[in-house]
């Protein structure tokens, strides 16, 4: 049986530790998928359990060096919350002693730095071949400190190192080890020089001591390891800031009385109490009063919304006015909030495909290093080059290679943009959804909810029998139906205070009618084609009428009794506001817009050519959705599917990206890759522009780890100062190392400041409709006659009475009147205003 598993790993210091941890776990028997995270080091293990373990996975993993735990299974949201604050706790206070360690590390280096290189400078610190062995002696003394104090690179890299899975940390570990031992190397050959009076030797051993290379080498590593620590923990901001969401307390009513207490501590089924001001603790429906809700941390909507007694409300979402009593229907980790948080977190640490090809390099990354570093030591000797100089260069490669900046360019993009994605309402299940939305060029539309509103309403209803007659009995059959086309009709019939039939042998036949007994008589209602099927015979005037209605993209609903039509409903969903900017957005991108629909090809092809859709396809049946999507990868296209009902989860599933309106059914949302809070196409364009975004940033962030590695490790090496007389300080080659990781941690995070290309155009449109309606709200006019303060007077009051002016503002010396209307007013009611008061109007503008 094949189980998933989450593990915390702990000791990964860079991408070859995750590599490392990979290859360890994948060679287990019976182990399917490893996804290993170095951003939450953490990692998701699919295995089957009948081949291997719990305890064996965490075996691989120790004897890799590195340490495994399980994840415990979380009940509570409240133990969620904890277990991250935990988290986040204990990431503060590595990142502080990380600090402290630095800050130490720096002021020593200080005084280091000052007696290595003040002789040189010109500075008198311990200068002379008198003050040699002193010098040499502090120095030792000085890096020592630093050294300990940094220790942690040289356990953790030499512990990797003996588990022949070398890792970043072994590669400063090495390049500092090896600096200083020559160094005391350097320090012996010193003290015998002046032991046997040998000047010359303590001359160039004075020249050849590396304790500050030493030093420097692991603390401009530990700046950059902090700043990329730094950068790391704002990937989580979003994270964050849905976990403030969850207020901590809940008001019940519990034996008639109000009871404050834990919001973990919420039943199923209890009575809580909401008043202004407070976060709805958990999901329910309104049981009585009402309130204005802020729902825009949980779907991105900025406007807030007026709940009344039957209302679903969310968690997390704030009351802004009015009190409400509602009953609690999920809780803990069941209600919308703890799942989003889950699916943002399971996003962030998902891998993207994009980061095997990363992963592959940083697996054989540190040992090829490694192996360039001896080559450039020994190449060096061989032609004739002194051991100081071999070595320096050979240091240098190690320390300047930096595997971390290509582990990281992808996962810190990744959690970064899928963590701004929920703050618009979209939650992204996975990074490779994330990804391959970016590589999309068809997007198959449902019409139904998706498109249109999801609410027709009847336009039409025409009957040779009495109408109320006739609505009876059509909505006595619908109401057995769950189609939104049915609902209208039975709501029409409610409205119109019809009282309904019973009916007797109901029959559903999906996608098509359905039937039922009706006062003894047979009926049948559905669509042309349905009811040619069953043999209804259709004059040639009604199919004209039918023909005409649907041409106005209204959907007929033909009723049949007897196999005699006895009339027609003409009913239509309104096409969303937003639907026809989003398809306009789609095509600009390049897409194929496609517009799946189960009604009939007139009136779908009305509705296409009001929305400018690329291609339409109609009279489909619900199970023939999936098929289409299969046909239009089978032409070679890869194709987004986005709809919200039971039907269209199949097609959601086969899609190559499937995204789920927020408000459909939990099966439409379970099938997708993509979920919208809100239920506008527009965000779908924001889900694309994000994906884009974050790949443009990843494929930077690729580029410059592989060509910082690729142009460094050659000019550490060497290889340039034959030609040109370049070499490279090993601590130049630390600090390069540091700044490589920081720049590849600040350009992912700048993704946090992404803002969607559509909505902020309408923004734009929108803010240029209202200034040019602000303009039409004011107007000046020029006036004639006024000769004194007394005059402007009677010109403002005369304006200022007229319906619909706010104000007047009347100035003398310009002969004007500019005037402040919350209404156009027409120019001839103003001029009259003036004129009655003794004035003379002469323009408006």
């Amino acid at each position: 049986m094949s189980m998933k598993k989450q593990f915390d790993v702990t000791g990964m210091t860079c991408s070859a530790c995750q590599a490392n941890v990979t290859k360890a776990v994948s060679k287990l028997d019976g182990v399917e998928n490893v996804d290993v995270s170095l951003l939450s080091n953490s990692m998701r293990v699919e295995y089957d359990e009948a081949k291997t373990s719990v305890a064996s996975i965490c075996d691989a993993v120790e004897h890799a060096g590195y340490v495994a735990r399980e994840k415990g299974t979380k009940k509570e949201d409240a133990s969620f919350q904890e277990e991250w604050d935990q988290k986040r706790a204990d990431a503060k206070k590595e990142q502080d002693a990380s600090f402290h360690r630095l800050l130490v590390s720096i002021l020593l280096l200080i005084p280091l730095m000052l007696i290595a290189m003040g002789p040189m400078l010109g500075l008198p610190i311990l200068a002379g071949e008198e003050n040699a062995m002193i010098s040499g002696l502090s120095q030792v003394l000085i890096s020592m400190l630093i050294l300990c104090i940094q220790r942690h690179f040289f356990i953790h890299g030499f512990k990797s190192l003996f588990h022949k899975a070398p890792n970043m940390d072994s590669l400063v570990a090495i390049g500092s080890g090896a600096s200083f031992v020559y160094g005391l190397y350097a320090l012996y050959r010193m003290a015998y020089g002046f032991g046997h009076s040998d000047m010359m030797m303590v001359h160039h051993s004075m020249h050849a001591l590396y304790f500050e290379s030493a030093a420097m080498i692991v603390t401009l590593v530990s700046v950059g390891k902090y700043l990329e620590s730094r950068s790391k923990r704002k990937t989580g901001d979003a994270l964050d800031k849905l976990m403030d969401l969850s207020p901590k307390n809940a008001c019940v009513i519990r034996n008639g009385k109000e009871k404050m207490i834990l919001a973990s501590e919420l039943m199923p089924h209890d009575h809580v109490v909401i008043r202004p001001g407070d976060r709805v603790p958990a999901d329910g429906t309104i049981l009585s009063g009402n309130g204005v809700l802020d729902q825009s941390a949980i779907t991105g909507e900025s406007v807030p919304v007026d709940k009344e007694v039957g209302d679903t409300v969310i968690s997390a979402t704030l009351n802004q006015n009015g009190s409400f009593i509602f009953e609690a229907t999920k809780v803990g980790q069941d209600t919308t909030l703890a799942q989003i948080i889950k699916l943002v977190d399971e996003a962030g640490n998902s891998k993207a495909p994009i980061a095997r090809v990363a992963d592959k390099v940083s697996g054989i990354f540190v040992p090829i290093v490694i192996g360039i570093a001896i080559v450039t030591g020994i190449v060096w000797i061989l032609v004739g080059q002194t051991f100081e100089f071999a070595l320096s260069n050979a240091v240098a490669v190690l320390v300047i290679s930096c595997p971390c900046a290509l582990g990281l360019a992808t996962p810190v993009a990744i959690m970064v943009s899928t963590g701004k994605a929920a703050e618009y309402g979209i939650l992204i299940k996975n990074a490779a959804a994330l990804e391959n939305m970016a590589y999309m060029d068809t997007i198959v539309l449902d019409k139904t909810g998706t498109i249109t509103s999801g609410k027709p309403s009847v336009q039409q209803v025409v009957t040779d029998l009495d109408q109320r007659q006739f609505l009876a009995l059509a909505a006595s059959l619908e109401v057995g139906s769950g189609h939104p086309l049915a609902k209208a009709v039975v709501d029409h019939a409610q409205e119109n205070k019809v009282d309904l039939l019973p009916v007797d042998q109901f029959e559903s036949i999906s996608g098509k009618g359905i039937k039922g007994v009706v006062q003894g008589k047979h009926l049948l209602a559905g669509n042309y084609k349905f009811c040619k099927e069953q043999g209804v015979v259709f004059t040639d005037e009604i199919v004209h009428a039918i023909e005409e209605a649907a041409g106005k993209g209204w959907t007929p609903l033909i009723f049949v009794q007897e196999q005699k039509v006895i009339g027609w409903i003409n009913v239509a969903d309104t096409i969303k506001e937003t639907s026809k900017a989003a398809i306009q957005a789609f095509k600009e991108k390049g897409m194929h817009v496609v517009m799946l629909t189960g009604d009939n090809q007139k009136t779908a092809q009305t509705i296409a050519k009001e929305l400018l859709v690329d291609e339409v396809i109609s009279d489909v049946l619900p199970t023939d959705k999936e098929n289409v999507i299969r046909t239009l990868q089978g032409q070679g296209r890869k194709v987004i599917m986005v709809g919200d009902g039971i039907n269209d989860a199949p097609a959601l599933m086969r899609a190559d990206i499937g995204i789920a309106i927020g408000n459909g059914t939990d099966i439409a949302i379970d099938s997708a890759d993509v979920v919208l809070m809100k239920s506008s196409l527009l965000d779908v364009n924001t889900a694309i522009d994000l994906s884009r975004k974050t790949i443009r940033n990843i494929h930077m962030n690729l580029f410059w780890a592989f060509f910082y590695n690729a142009l460094g490790i050659p000019l550490a090496a060497g290889i340039y100062y034959p030609f040109f007389g370049w070499l490279l300080s090993p601590m130049i080659g630390s600090a390069a190392m540091s700044l490589s990781s920081v720049c590849v941690c600040t350009n992912a995070l700048r993704l946090r400041w992404f803002k969607p290309e559509i909505v902020m155009e309408i923004q734009e449109t929108k803010q240029q409709e209202k200034k040019v309606e602000e303009e039409k709200m004011t107007k000046t006019m020029k006036i004639e006659g006024m000769m004194c303060q007394h005059c402007v007077a009677h010109v403002k009051k005369a304006l200022e009475d007229v319906t619909g002016v706010i104000k007047a503002d009347v100035d003398l010396e310009s002969g004007s009147a500019k005037i402040e209307m919350e209404a156009d007013v027409k120019e001839d009611i103003l001029k009259k205003a003036v004129e009655d008061a003794g004035y003379t109007p002469v323009s408006v503008e």
